[in-house]
C-alpha cells in the first residue's frame, strides 16, 4: 500500500502553550506510528517528532494580529505545487482539505470570552471593544473565508458542542462535518507508583494524607474558572466540617487569585504550583477534578482525570462533558457562575460510588478517550477522502 503523505497545519507546536497544541503533537506522532508520513507546517517544533517532520514556516510580524494570517498565507504559498495527499489544518488555511478547529470555531471563542464579563455595561462596553480587535477581527475573516469557500473542506469536530458550534456560526451541512471525539494518551501506572505520586505531591504542599485534595488544570485561569471555584471553596469551607485543600496548576498570573483567596479566608487551603510537567502526578494526589470552565470545546483535562479515576465536576460549555454520566461518573453545571451548585458537587463527587462507578468503566473509557482510536478514525476519514466517499455520509 502506498503510503499516505499529510501535510498537518498547526501555527504553534509547542506543547507548553495548551491543550491544542499538546493534542496535535500526540496526534502526529499516533499518525507516524501507523506509516503515515506527516509533515508540520508550523512555526516552532515539538521536543519529541519521532515520525513527524517539521517544516518551519516564517511569519514574523511588528503587528501581532497579523502573525496568524501571515503564517496562514505563507503556508498556501508553499503548498500551492504540493505532493501531499492531504492537507489537514488546524489552523485555517486556504489550501485544507480538512480543518480540525481544536480550539473550537473562532465566533464561539469570541461570545464565550465575552461572557466572562458581568451583564450590563462591561459586556456591552468588550462587545463594542471587539469590533476594533485586529486579532480577533481577522481570525474571524481567515476562518469564514475557510468555511464558506466553495467546495468547504471536510471539518473534524471533536465533539457535539464543536458540531453545534459549525451549525450555528456558519451553518455548515452535515455531509461536511465529522465528528471525532477528542483522544489524549494516558499511561498505565501501577499502585505503587500511583500511592508514590500522591505522597510526593501532598508533602510538596504540605498536605496530610487524610485531607481532600480538589484538582484545578488550566492555563488561562479567568476562562477556566478559578475564581468561582475559590469562591465555591470557600462556601464549602463555611458550611462543611470539610478538610479540604485545592491545587491549582497552569501557565497564568495567580496574584488576583491569591487575594481572593486571602479575603476569602480561604487562603492557607489555595496551592498554586505554576505550570507542571508532566501533570499526571498530580491526578494521583487528587480526589476529584473540578473544571469550571467558562469555554472549552473538549477538555483534555476532564479526560485524562477520568482515565485516572477521578470524578469531575464541569459546565456544559464543555464538549467533554458529553462523556460524564451526570450524577454517575461526574457532574455538569449550566454555569461556572452557579457558586451553590459548583460546591454542592464537589462535596457530592466525594461519595466512594463516583470512583467506583469510573473504575468499573475504566476498559470502555482506555478505549473510548484515546488518542490511538482518535487517530485511527482521523486515518479512516482521510480513506474515505481519497477514495471520494467521505462528503457522502
Amino acid at each position: 500500500m502506498k503510503q499516505m503523505k499529510i501535510a498537518l497545519v498547526i501555527e504553534y507546536l509547542d506543547e507548553t502553550r495548551g491543550g491544542a497544541e499538546t493534542s496535535t503533537a500526540q496526534f502526529a506522532r499516533h499518525l507516524g506510528a501507523m506509516g503515515c508520513r506527516v509533515t508540520v507546517f508550523t512555526r516552532s517544533s515539538p521536543a519529541n517528532t519521532t515520525g513527524v517532520d517539521c517544516r518551519l514556516v516564517p511569519a514574523a510580524s511588528w503587528f501581532r494580529y497579523r502573525r496568524t494570517l501571515k503564517f496562514s498565507r505563507a503556508v498556501d504559498a508553499m503548498l500551492v505545487d504540493h505532493d501531499f495527499d492531504l492537507v489537514h489544518a488546524i489552523t485555517p488555511c486556504m489550501t485544507a482539505d480538512v480543518y480540525e478547529p481544536r480550539g473550537g470555531t473562532v465566533p464561539e471563542t469570541v461570545a464565550r470570552n465575552l461572557a466572562l464579563q458581568p451583564p450590563g455595561f462591561r459586556r456591552a462596553l468588550k462587545q463594542f471593544a471587539n469590533r476594533f480587535n485586529l486579532k480577533q477581527q481577522s481570525m474571524l475573516k481567515l476562518e469564514r473565508r475557510l468555511l464558506t469557500r466553495n467546495p468547504p473542506p471536510v471539518v473534524i469536530a471533536l465533539s457535539d458542542y464543536v458540531c453545534r458550534q459549525l451549525r450555528d456560526h456558519y451553518n455548515l451541512d452535515s455531509s461536511c462535518i465529522r465528528k471525532i471525539f477528542n483522544g489524549v494518551d494516558a499511561a498505565e501506572v501501577s499502585a505503587a507508583q500511583h500511592d508514590e505520586y500522591r505522597r510526593r505531591i501532598r508533602d510538596q504542599f504540605g498536605i496530610a494524607d487524610s485531607d481532600v485534595v480538589a484538582l484545578l488544570v488550566g492555563h488561562n485561569f479567568k476562562l477556566k474558572g478559578v475564581a468561582p471555584w475559590i469562591t465555591a471553596l470557600h462556601r464549602i469551607v463555611e458550611g462543611q466540617s470539610i478538610p479540604i485543600h485545592t491545587l491549582i496548576a497552569g501557565k497564568s498570573n495567580p496574584r488576583p487569585y491569591h487575594r481572593l483567596a486571602r479575603r476569602l479566608g480561604v487562603a492557607d487551603r489555595v496551592h498554586f504550583a505554576g505550570p507542571v510537567s508532566p501533570i499526571e502526578p498530580f491526578y494521583h494526589a487528587a480526589d476529584v477534578l473540578v473544571h469550571p470552565t467558562y469555554y472549552d470545546p473538549c477538555s483534555r483535562t476532564v479526560l485524562e482525570a477520568m482515565l485516572h479515576g477521578l470524578p469531575c465536576v464541569t459546565t456544559r460549555f464543555n464538549g467533554a462533558a458529553e462523556i460524564i454520566e451526570n450524577g454517575v461518573t461526574g457532574r455538569i453545571l449550566d454555569t461556572p457562575d452557579d457558586i451553590k451548585s459548583l460546591a454542592e458537587s464537589v462535596v457530592d463527587l466525594l461519595q466512594p460510588h463516583y470512583r467506583a462507578n469510573l473504575q468499573n468503566r475504566r476498559p470502555q473509557l482506555v478505549r473510548q478517550l484515546s488518542m490511538k482510536r482518535h487517530a485511527e478514525e482521523v486515518f479512516h476519514l482521510y480513506q474515505e477522502l481519497l477514495s471520494g466517499c467521505a462528503r457522502t455520509k
